[in-house]
């Protein structure tokens, strides 16, 4: 990761480096398909909880319902580290050109009150290199009990609640501008710093609202390249080898991503790694840089 802290040079954003050392195919794929959300390749794999049902239930002894660990506490982690190991995943196509990310964000949306008529806040959050399951888990705790607060609104809707005053007509004039600042990376960062479509990985909890993981696009708005999407959980039958089964709790997630940002095979081992992590959670308590044996 010692590449994301090279001195700015001409090329560069303020928030990530062009990366020069790029191959024909991977420099020509942004001409040739320059929209995210028409280069999306969906990945879904189901995990085994049986571990980290256990992991979690060690780690809230002694914690109330409020302050507890959860699955999206730990897929959370695992990205994070998976990230941090896996740094191409940490990249983004914008303005025809592939960017290596400076530092490593998550974005989600947190729901107010779980009612039909209940607000949602935008969520948009910074880990370093040694973040812990621990460390990630008062992050997010502290970021969701303040977009719950009744007066709390992020930067991002107050821009957006600005903008609902605007004509038509104006309001499409003022996107067009905005769409044009995003391809030169010139967007106000007080409009977009609490974007989740500027952060590394937007993630998406539907197995809290009781839905299955599915397929969700990615947005040619902003830079992320990777969306996770968490399903409810359900018991399946796991085999064993005189044909005999046990039923575990099972996850599903599914996974989008741009594949101009990296290869096959890249995003394979990536998955690979989260899938270990995520079922020997115990990795989930070293730090993201530490390696895994995958």
């Amino acid at each position: 990761m010692a590449e994301l802290k090279k001195k700015k040079r001409r090329g560069d954003r303020f928030d990530a480096t062009l990366v020069r050392d790029i191959d024909p195919l991977h420099w020509f794929m942004p001409y040739l398909y320059p929209n995210r959300a028409d280069n999306e390749a969906f990945v879904r794999e189901e995990f085994d909880l049986t571990n980290l049902e256990a992991f979690l239930e060690k780690k809230n002894q002694g914690l109330d319902h409020g302050h507890r660990y959860t699955i999206f506490h730990a897929v959370c982690a695992a990205v994070v580290k998976a990230v941090t190991l896996r740094p191409k995943m940490n990249r983004f196509i914008q303005g025809r050109r592939l960017y290596q990310r400076d530092e490593l964000s998550l974005g989600f949306v947190v729901k107010k009150q779980f009612k039909d008529n209940g607000e949602e806040g935008l969520a948009f959050i910074k880990f370093p290199e040694d973040t812990t399951i621990d460390s990630l888990h008062e992050r997010i705790m502290k970021e969701i009990f303040e977009c719950r607060r009744d007066d709390a609104m992020d930067n991002s809707t107050k821009g957006m609640e600005f903008f609902t005053h605007l004509p038509r007509w104006l309001m499409r004039i003022v996107m067009w501008g905005l769409h044009r600042l995003d391809f030169y990376g010139r967007v106000p960062y007080d409009l977009i710093k609490a974007d989740p479509n500027y952060a590394s990985v937007f993630l998406t909890n539907l197995g809290s609202i009781q839905l299955n993981a599915g397929y969700h696009h990615l947005s040619n708005w902003g830079t992320t390249s990777v969306f996770v999407i968490i399903g409810e959980k359900t018991q399946k039958p796991v085999f064993h080898e005189d044909g005999t089964f046990e039923l575990h709790d099972i996850l599903p997630i599914g996974i989008t991503l741009d594949e101009r940002i990296a290869d096959g095979y890249y995003y394979a081992k990536t998955v690979r790694l989260i899938k270990k992590l995520i079922e020997t959670p115990e990795l989930l308590d070293l730090p993201a840089n530490e390696e895994v044996e995958y």
